[in-house]
C-alpha cells in the first residue's frame, strides 16, 4: 500500500499524511491525560481526585426517590404518654369580632416539644471515710456516678463522645451543643480527656467486638484512607449483622489484616479484590462482583477493541446470570446444581482463554485467580454477591473523615477505633448507646467489673 500511494497523486499522499498526523495526536494526548491522572481503572472511588471523577449526565436512567406507588403509608406513632394538657377557646369570632355560640364540638392536638431551659444537675457528694481495725486503714465508699477524680457525669461523657465518634459532629459543635442547648461548658482539652479515658474503660467491649466479628459465619471487609497527624493511614472495617469493628493502621497490607485476624477465620470473607486479602486464612471468599462490573465499564471507556468487547459482553453476561439465578424465589443449592455447573464451566472457559487485549488478559488472569470465590453466594446460603453491607458501614467514618479531618496523634486513633466501634455496634444491635454506656460504668464502679457488651434487641412477635 505505501508503494502503491504516490501513484495515486500527490493529493492522496497529502490526505495520508494528515491522517497519520491526527492520529499521532490523539495517541498524544491520551497518553498525556493518562500521565496527568492518577487514576486506573481498578483504582478506588475514594482514591480519585474530585476533579477527575465525571459528572452525572443528564441522560444517564436514575432510580426514582421514594417508595413505589401504592406503598402502605407510614407516619410517626403517637407519644404513649401525655406530660401537661392545656384547653383554647375564642372569646370572640377571629374574623368578624362578634359573639360567639358554644358547642360541644372539639379536636385533640399532640404536640412534642424539649423544655427551653435545661439545666444540669449538680450533685455535692459527701463522702465519709471511716477507720477499719481489721485492715488498719482508713475506707470510704465509692461515688458511681462519675470516674475517679471526674468532676463530669457520665451521661455527659456519653452523650458527647457520641455526637463525636457516633454521629460524626466535630468537637467544637459539640461544645457549642452543651454550652447551647444543655448549659454545660466544657472545654476541648476536657472532652478529649475524657473520653480518651471513656475508650481505655470499654476497652474490653472493643476486644469483644472483634471477638464477635471473628465468630461470624459471614464477614464483610473493606478499607479506606485516613490521617494521623498529617499522615496517610488506613481505616479497616470488619463487619457482621450485629457487630462493626474499626481498626486505622499504618498499613493497608497484610500487616494490619494479621493484627486482626489473630487466628484462621472459620466463616465467608466478604471482600473486594485488593491483593491483601489473600493472606486472610478463611474457610471462604467471596468477591465483590459489583467491583468487578464497574470496571468493566471503566475500561470499556477507553478500550474499545473487539476482543475486549466480545470478553466484556461474556463477563458481563455471567456474572448476571449467577446474580439472577440467586435472587429467585425458590432458589436452593440443590435444585439448581445443574445451573451452577453449568455458570462455572462458563467462568472456567473464560478464564483459561488466551487473550491479546491488554485489559482483557488483566481481567482474564483475575478471575482465573479467584475462580473459586466469585460464584461462592451460590453455594453457601447467607452470602451475598457483593460487599454493600461493608461498604455501608464503612460510610459512617468516611463522613467522620470529612468532618473532623482524622487524627492528630496515634493516641486519639485509637481512642478513634475504639469508640467507633462500640457505637456503630450498639446502633446494629439495637441499644440505646448513652444509657447503655452509662449503666455499665455505674456498674463497673459499684461492683468493679464491667458488664458484658449488651446483645442484639429482639423485637416482640
Amino acid at each position: 500500500m505505501a508503494d502503491a500511494l504516490p501513484a495515486l497523486g500527490p493529493e492522496a499522499v497529502a490526505l495520508f499524511a494528515m491522517a497519520m498526523a491526527a492520529h499521532v495526536a490523539a495517541l498524544q494526548q491520551q497518553q498525556v491525560q493518562q500521565a496527568a491522572s492518577s487514576s486506573s481503572p481498578s483504582t478506588p472511588s475514594g482514591m480519585v481526585p474530585v476533579h477527575e471523577k465525571p459528572s452525572a449526565g443528564k441522560g444517564r436512567r436514575r432510580k426514582r426517590p421514594g417508595a413505589k406507588d401504592g406503598h402502605p403509608g407510614t407516619r410517626r406513632k403517637p407519644p404513649a404518654t401525655i406530660d401537661a394538657r392545656e384547653e383554647h377557646r375564642l372569646d370572640v369570632c377571629p374574623c368578624c369580632g362578634g359573639e360567639l355560640q358554644r358547642c360541644r364540638r372539639t379536636r385533640t392536638r399532640v404536640i412534642e416539644d424539649i423544655p427551653a431551659e435545661i439545666t444540669p444537675l449538680v450533685t455535692e457528694h459527701t463522702i465519709h471515710r471511716d477507720y477499719c481495725p481489721s485492715c488498719k486503714k482508713h475506707v470510704e465508699p465509692v461515688v458511681p456516678d462519675a470516674m475517679p477524680n471526674a468532676t463530669l457525669g457520665h451521661h455527659v461523657i456519653a452523650l458527647s463522645s457520641w455526637f463525636h465518634y457516633g454521629l460524626g459532629v466535630t468537637i467544637g459543635q459539640s461544645r457549642d451543643i452543651l454550652a447551647s442547648h444543655l448549659h454545660t461548658t466544657i472545654t476541648a482539652g476536657g472532652l478529649l480527656d475524657g473520653w480518651r479515658r471513656l475508650a481505655e474503660t470499654l476497652f474490653p467491649w472493643y476486644e469483644q467486638v472483634g471477638r464477635d466479628a471473628r465468630a461470624g459465619a459471614v464477614l464483610h471487609a473493606d478499607e479506606t484512607g485516613w490521617r494521623v497527624d498529617g499522615q496517610t493511614w488506613w481505616l479497616w472495617c470488619f463487619c457482621t449483622t450485629d457487630t462493626c469493628c474499626y481498626l486505622i493502621d499504618p498499613s493497608r497490607g497484610s500487616a494490619a489484616l494479621q493484627r486482626f485476624f489473630v487466628e484462621a477465620f472459620a466463616g465467608v470473607l466478604v471482600s473486594d479484590f485488593w491483593a491483601a486479602y489473600d493472606a486472610v486464612c478463611a474457610g471462604d471468599n467471596q468477591r465483590c462482583l459489583p467491583h468487578l462490573l464497574r470496571e468493566l465499564v471503566k475500561v470499556g471507556e477507553h478500550d474499545d477493541g473487539r476482543e475486549w468487547r466480545a470478553f466484556s459482553k461474556q463477563l458481563k453476561r455471567l456474572v448476571r446470570d449467577g446474580i439472577r439465578l440467586r435472587k429467585r424465589p425458590d432458589f436452593s443449592k440443590e435444585r439448581y446444581a445443574s445451573r451452577i455447573r453449568l455458570i462455572h464451566r462458563r467462568l472456567c472457559t473464560l478464564a483459561d482463554a488466551a487473550y491479546h487485549d491488554a485489559d482483557a488478559a488483566r481481567l482474564g488472569g483475575r478471575i482465573s485467580k479467584y475462580r473459586d470465590q466469585l460464584f461462592t453466594f451460590l453455594d453457601t446460603a447467607g452470602v451475598p454477591p457483593d460487599n454493600n453491607h461493608g461498604e455501608r458501614q464503612i460510610r459512617p467514618a468516611v463522613i467522620i473523615r470529612k468532618n473532623s479531618l482524622c487524627n492528630r496523634s496515634e493516641q486519639g486513633a485509637a481512642t478513634q477505633g475504639v469508640l467507633m466501634s462500640i457505637y456503630r455496634t450498639l446502633k446494629l444491635r439495637g441499644q440505646d448507646p448513652t444509657r447503655t454506656i452509662a449503666a455499665a460504668l455505674r456498674e463497673l464502679l459499684k461492683t468493679g467489673k464491667l458488664p458484658p457488651l449488651p446483645a442484639k434487641v429482639v423485637a416482640d412477635g
